[in-house]
């Protein structure tokens, strides 16, 4: 898909999309990496440098920025929000605009399987373990352990999953 094809995509060249991808309309994404068979919903941006993983869902009005690699097999709800820098300035002392390298990239980490629900903020420097679940509307502080549901503000620990046999 490009922009010649559906002017409401603004999809850049350096973005590298796999096999099987499907985007829906007024998505930007620049300097990402997109995993094959993965659906990206519409009123997404995915940042440069940021990585998504095979079969994933990222649903509507998600801001996926610098730093955040998510593995295969996620979902992420509407509205979903990463943060890539915990002391951000709009201006310096001087009282001058900060430029791009006035700041720190604080990588965030989602790992396979886990699931993100709608409204959800996640501060930089977190990892989600393999499997988790973080309830709609959390904000994520801390680390999330393997298989664990998470809920709140902050979010905390409800109980472990458990897979139906």
């Amino acid at each position: 898909m490009d922009e010649k094809d559906n002017p409401t995509l603004k999809i850049t060249p350096d973005v590298q999309l796999g096999e099987g991808v499907k985007i829906f309309n007024f998505v930007n994404m620049y300097g990402c990496r997109v995993g094959d068979n993965t659906k990206i919903g519409t009123f997404v941006e995915i940042q440069k440098g940021a990585k998504i993983g095979r079969n994933c869902k990222i649903s509507s009005h998600t801001f996926i920025c610098e730093g955040v690699t998510i593995e295969d097999n996620m979902f992420v709800g509407h509205n979903v929000t990463f943060i890539n820098d915990k002391y951000k300035r709009a201006t310096a002392a001087n009282s001058e605009l900060q430029a791009e390298d006035n700041w720190e990239c604080v990588p965030t980490l989602v790992k396979k399987g886990a699931s993100i629900g709608s409204s959800v903020s996640l501060l930089c420097g977190v990892t989600v373990g393999e499997n988790a679940i973080v309830g709609a509307g959390s904000v994520v502080t801390k680390d999330i352990a393997p298989n664990t549901i998470v809920a709140g503000n902050p979010a905390k620990v409800l109980r472990k999953v458990v897979e139906e046999k």
